[in-house]
C-alpha cells in the first residue's frame, strides 16, 4: 500500500488550521488495521459469495430471515462477532478521538464493531448499530456483552424466552430514527471539513454528506486505497490506508503547531 502523499497531507492540514467542526464518515476500511476484514455491507466476512447454507449473505443477514429462521441469521452474526473478538481499535480510531481536543468532531460510522466508542469518540453516530448491544424482541430486556462466547446461539431472553437480537441494522431494515435525526441535526450545523475514511460510499446516506459538502464548497478529504463512489467529488484524495494516513496528518498538524 502506498504511503500518504506528503504534499496532499500538507494541504489537508492547512484546511484543518482554518476549521472548527470536522465530520469523519467511516467504513470497514478504518478497522482493517485492527485485523478485521473489509466488506461493502454489514460485518466483514463475505464479498458477493454465497454462505454455506446456499443463501447470499444479504439474505442470511436480513430482518426477514431473523424473523423466520433466527438460527440462520445468528449463525452468521456469530461468525462476524467472532472475527471482531480479541481485536481492538487502532491508531485511526484513536487519532479521530484525540482530535476532539482541538475541534468539534462528529463521527458517522457504518461499522458495528464499537471501536470508535471504545477509542473515546463522544459525538458518535453508529448508523448501523453495535453488534455487542442486544435486546429482546418482545419485552424490555437489553444488555451489552463483551462478545458472544457466553451466548447460546440463537439466544433467548432470560425474562420471557422470546428471541434476542443485536441492535444492528440488518439487510432490508430501516435505519434507526434517532441516528438519522442526530445526523440531520449535525449536518444542519454545518462542517468546515469532511473526511470519508475507508468506505466505498455505496449507501446514499454515507455518500450524501460528502457530495453535499463538495457542492457547497466545503473542503472534502477521502482516505481510501481505491477509488469509490465519492472520489470524483472530493478535493483531496489520499490513496493510502486509514491508520497510515491519519498518522501522517497528525504528525503534520502537530509540526505546524510547534
Amino acid at each position: 500500500m502506498t504511503d500518504p502523499d506528503p504534499a496532499i497531507v500538507t494541504r489537508i492540514v492547512a484546511e484543518m488550521r482554518r476549521a472548527r467542526r470536522l465530520l469523519f464518515i467511516t467504513g470497514a476500511g478504518i478497522s482493517a488495521d485492527s485485523g478485521l476484514p473489509t466488506y461493502r455491507g454489514i460485518g466483514g466476512l463475505y464479498n458477493d459469495q454465497a454462505t454455506e447454507d446456499s443463501f447470499s449473505i444479504e439474505t442470511a443477514l436480513s430482518g426477514s430471515m431473523l424473523e423466520m429462521r433466527p438460527e440462520i441469521t445468528w449463525k452468521y452474526l456469530h461468525q462476524i462477532e467472532h472475527s471482531c473478538r480479541g481485536a481492538c481499535f487502532n491508531d485511526a480510531h484513536a487519532i479521530i478521538a484525540e482530535l476532539q481536543n482541538q475541534f468539534e468532531v462528529c463521527v458517522l460510522t457504518q461499522n458495528i464493531d464499537g471501536f470508535h466508542r471504545d477509542a473515546g469518540s463522544r459525538n458518535l453516530i453508529e448508523i448501523h448499530g453495535d453488534i455487542h448491544d442486544l435486546y429482546c424482541t418482545r419485552c424490555h430486556y437489553a444488555a451489552t456483552v463483551p462478545d458472544y462466547s457466553a451466548l447460546q446461539i440463537p439466544p433467548s431472553c432470560p425474562h420471557c424466552q422470546a428471541s434476542v437480537r443485536p441492535r444492528v441494522v440488518l439487510f432490508g431494515e430501516m435505519l434507526p430514527s434517532p441516528a438519522i435525526q442526530h445526523l440531520y441535526a449535525e449536518l444542519d450545523k454545518g462542517f468546515d471539513l469532511v473526511f470519508s475514511v475507508g468506505t466505498t460510499s455505496v449507501f446514499p446516506y454515507i455518500a450524501g454528506p460528502v457530495v453535499q459538502a463538495s457542492q457547497m464548497g466545503t473542503p472534502t478529504v477521502e482516505i481510501n486505497p481505491t477509488d469509490t463512489n465519492v472520489t470524483h467529488f472530493v478535493e483531496y484524495k489520499l490513496a493510502s490506508g486509514a491508520a497510515a494516513s491519519l498518522r501522517a496528518i497528525r504528525q503534520a498538524f502537530e509540526a505546524s503547531s510547534a
